[in-house]
């Protein structure tokens, strides 16, 4: 009797979180769907798809947005692996002078409020002429997103060892081949983790691209955001569904990436 009580507890708790996470999903799609749900009422009073007329048909920019903020994201990703593969390689399996503050130095951005970090960005491009421009809002999302990239990898390296390289170096394998061949299969589980954060906290950014950028590069969170915060909340709804579906397909990629390659 006692473990049925139990296990009738715990459906009701997976239930609830269940329903939780989901409720928030099925109101925004709603809100999508509506041209007016005001309070107190329970329902809409009248359900359409002018959102989503606009969004693909109305409005040019919302392409424009969506390339924007893919193109992005993946040059911030690429720079991250460029980077952080010698970095924690470094960190991780050598020791020298220093060690310790390069490590805290290229964590700092998790550490330290955004917005600090980003008037020191701002003040620094406008000197370099990066204001207003995509490269400049590449270089912007590199800071916050790069320390992820380089933790994930951390833990590759720190699996992987050297007697694998060594071995291949017995072989006759050169740097090039050695790396190919050995570390870099060894370390995608990380490389394939730091590119999903990567990825996401890309995405995501709209304070960095709206103060970089200067609300001249055009991404979806810059879309999205004047409708969410006061405007047609049904345009904001129906952009937030669309946003939400590209970062599931972005991560449903490198998810399938990940297993075409381990299977």
């Amino acid at each position: 009797m006692k473990r049925r009580i139990l296990n009738i507890v715990v459906l009701f708790i997976i239930l609830a979180i269940i329903l939780i996470g989901i409720m928030p999903i099925i109101l925004v799609f709603i809100v999508s769907f509506s041209s007016s749900w005001k309070w107190p009422d329970l329902w809409p009073a009248e359900f359409n798809i002018r959102s989503w007329k606009y969004i693909f048909t109305g409005y040019l920019g919302t392409i424009i947005a969506i390339k924007n903020s893919f193109i992005i994201a993946i040059i911030v990703n690429i720079i991250n692996i460029i980077i952080a593969i010698p970095a924690a390689d470094a960190l991780v399996r050598y020791e020298f002078k220093g060690k310790r503050l390069i490590k805290i130095i290229l964590i700092a951005p998790i550490i330290i409020p955004p917005l600090t970090i980003l008037m020191g960005i701002h003040k620094t491009f406008i000197g370099f002429g990066l204001t207003e421009s995509i490269i400049g809002v590449i270089l912007s999302h590199v800071i916050p997103t790069l320390p992820y990239m380089i933790l994930a990898l951390e833990i590759s390296y720190k699996n992987l060892g050297f007697k694998w390289e060594d071995a291949a170096r017995v072989m006759g394998a050169g740097p090039f081949k050695k790396f190919i061949n050995v570390t870099f299969p060894f370390i995608l589980p990380g490389v394939i983790a730091g590119s999903s954060l990567t990825l996401l906290i890309s995405l995501n950014q709209y304070i960095t691209t709206l103060f970089i950028g200067g609300g001249e590069i055009l991404t979806l969170p810059i879309l999205m955001f004047p409708f969410i915060s006061g405007g047609d909340k049904s345009i904001g709804a129906a952009y937030s569904i669309l946003f939400a579906l590209l970062s599931f397909i972005a991560l449903w990629i490198l998810d399938s990436f990940m297993k075409r390659y381990y299977i």
